[in-house]
């Protein structure tokens, strides 16, 4: 019987990418164990599974397995494709609200080209020192372990910028990286072995080393002149509540602005349509769990509602609506508490680990003042619990097993 011929789109791009694959095995055997540079075939294997599939299967014959040609790498470049639409409104962002702080193009469609280059004068040296730094320190690691360069940080290195401010000094964003990456990832063994986030960790070295760059009010815009400062929503409503997101000349952050993301904040946690664009693509490909996700957006809504009955302070006064697509909620709920190496595992612990999240993140938000923005305590908080969850899922199971037999 004749094996079925592969579509034509296959034939083409394999006919294109040909002369590189060929390249490539030409330059392979120094990399060979027994070749000069064989301590460098992890950098080289890393570049050669990039590139293409790798050329590995699963034998058919002795045993039942699954055969595809998906990897942690194609998983991984998932997530980049995910992150696609909150980068690009991001890099727009960083320079409508450098314009709007000049008092120009404030419309949201005049100057969109100066926008846009001014954001990619900010975005990209902050997105080239996050994978510099990281990835040399990957492949450092990889070398001295001699094992395959770690795909993880194919997104991390991304996620860092994009929750960040645009005005971090790259030094101490080259510092947290470095930290982010050894302390929290490879010191536990790489890939698959860290026990929280990376980029959060990140996040969280600059919030305690360095408060100043990623707190205040002069942060989130890039400055045109001297003393220039911009408050969030968040900030504006720890101190007027609900009345600094009536959208009213004097307190301009209405819904629409909150939802549509034109406001200040770190880069990529503003735009809502575009993040769950982001979602939606997780979800179909079934790289990130939806009972997380639902979970940590129902734990986050309770609380908020249950803070807007007390109605002690002003931020328990805002709608627990608006409390959804304020700060970095909604970001953290798609891209952060989804981390499948560090999340809950099993299926009722999902549940309780994502509406854990969100209810805690909202109640570090309302009920501490000085850090409005609960969400990144939050997720980190449970990623250190998660296995704990599921030890006790484990042993319900395993109880009402005995027990009913």
């Amino acid at each position: 019987m004749d094996a079925p011929r592969r579509p034509w789109i296959h034939r083409v791009v394999n006919r294109l990418t040909r002369p590189l694959w060929n390249m490539l095995q030409r330059v392979k055997k120094p990399f060979l164990p027994g070749g000069r540079l064989h301590r460098l075939y992890p950098l080289y294997e890393a570049i050669e599974t990039f590139l293409f599939q790798p050329p590995l299967t699963t034998p058919r014959s002795g045993g039942v397995h699954i055969r595809a040609g998906n990897d942690l790498k194609r998983l991984m470049i998932t997530v980049v494709i995910a992150l696609i639409p909150p980068t690009l409104f991001g890099i727009w962002n960083i320079g409508h609200q450098f314009y709007v702080a000049q008092g120009q193009w404030v419309g949201l469609t005049e100057g969109f080209l100066p926008k846009v280059l001014k954001g990619l004068e900010v975005f990209l040296p902050m997105l080239i020192v996050s994978y510099a730094v990281g990835g040399t320190i990957e492949v450092l690691f990889a070398i001295i372990r001699r094992h395959p360069v770690s795909e993880g940080f194919l997104v991390t290195g991304l996620l860092i910028p994009l929750i960040m401010p645009p005005t971090i000094p790259l030094w101490i964003l080259a510092i947290a990286t470095a930290f982010a990456v050894i302390f929290g990832k490879e010191i536990f063994g790489g890939t698959g072995m860290n026990v929280v986030n990376t980029a959060l960790l990140a996040r969280a070295f600059v919030f305690f080393a360095y408060p100043t760059v990623i707190s205040g009010d002069a942060v989130w815009v890039v400055p045109p002149v001297d003393g220039f400062t911009k408050a969030t929503p968040l900030a504006a409503a720890v101190i007027s509540g609900a009345d600094a997101l009536s959208g009213r000349e004097y307190a301009p952050y209405g819904f629409s602005d909150l939802f549509w993301g034109w406001i200040p904040g770190s880069i990529g946690e503003t735009c809502k349509p575009a993040i769950l664009l982001g979602a939606l693509l997780l979800l179909a490909t079934g790289v990130a769990s939806w009972r997380i996700m639902l979970g940590m957006l129902l734990g986050g809504a309770f609380m908020a509602w249950l803070f807007n009955i007390v109605g002690g302070t002003p931020l328990m006064q805002v709608p627990w609506t608006y409390h959804l697509v304020m700060g970095g909620f909604l970001f953290g709920l798609v891209y952060m508490a989804t981390d499948p190496v560090t999340a809950a595992t099993t299926n009722p612990g999902k549940w309780i680990y994502g509406f854990l999240a969100g209810a805690f993140a909202m109640i570090i938000r309302v009920v501490n003042p000085a850090y409005p923005e609960g969400v990144m305590l939050a997720i980190l908080l449970m990623n250190v619990t998660a296995p704990l969850i599921d030890y006790l899922v484990l042993r319900f199971y395993v109880r009402r097993r005995l027990t009913y037999g």
